[in-house]
């Protein structure tokens, strides 16, 4: 478990393994000690890294793992992958289950929290992170199934792409599911949806607010007092 103390830093210093370094730490202090917890590929799966001192989570692979364990480099296993395909593990006192009973899970409302990424969110907590128009991708997978049977959604992800508002007044992909996110982690800061909008209620203070209102094309309410997502 790394420390959960992050680095000082400048715009300078932000390059993507950084920024990734950035919204994982932050997304970690939002899971307790015992939740059940889902994961996306990619981003999500460095949280367990950061996770505070005394917080244990229980991570379920949708292929059919429960307590999964680390895929870094000498933890992963040659017999097990996760959903991602990655090499992965399971810790001891885990379990393999079949995919039916991994979707029951998911479908049943026993998820505490899942993690995932998006190519756009909008300010009624639309998401779309399976395809866009004209890309060949392998489908949507189980993320439709995790944002709508989750307590609660958390996307991880950059806050722009090349440059382009991936925060929205209304997605302009194809949705994955509709007013199903909860909190939105990115470098810039971090943002609540609530019924009335999007509130930002943690910033990156290497950025200024006007900053991260110009990279956000949805309206943001800006908190106060407005804490430090660092």
């Amino acid at each position: 478990m790394a420390t959960d103390r992050a680095p000082v830093l400048d715009k300078a210093s932000l390059d993507k393994g950084t920024i990734r370094e950035i919204i994982a730490r932050r997304v970690a202090r939002e899971l307790k000690d015992g939740d059940f917890v889902n994961l996306g590929i990619g981003l999500p799966t460095m949280i367990p890294d950061y996770l505070p001192d005394g917080v244990r989570v229980v991570l379920e692979a949708e292929n059919g793992i429960v307590l999964a364990g680390g895929c870094g480099a000498g933890e992963e296993s040659p017999y097990v992958v996760n959903a991602g395909g990655q090499p992965a593990s399971c810790q001891v006192g885990g379990a393999f289950i079949d995919s039916a009973t991994s979707f029951g899970l998911i479908r049943g409302g026993h998820m505490d929290a899942t993690v995932l990424g998006a190519l756009q969110v909008d300010q009624a907590g639309n998401l779309a992170n399976w395809i866009i128009p004209g890309k060949m991708v392998p489908g949507m997978g189980g993320a439709m199934d995790l944002v709508v049977g989750a307590k609660h959604v958390i996307v991880a992800m950059e806050h722009t792409q090349k440059g382009a508002p991936k925060i929205l007044p209304a997605c302009t992909l194809p949705l994955t599911a509709v007013a199903c996110v909860d909190l939105i982690v990115t470098e810039m800061g971090v943002i609540e949806v609530t019924p009335h909008g999007l509130v930002l209620t943690e910033i990156n203070p290497v950025f200024t607010v006007d900053e991260v209102c110009a990279a956000t094309a949805a309206e943001l309410t800006v908190a106060e007092p407005l804490g430090s997502m660092l």
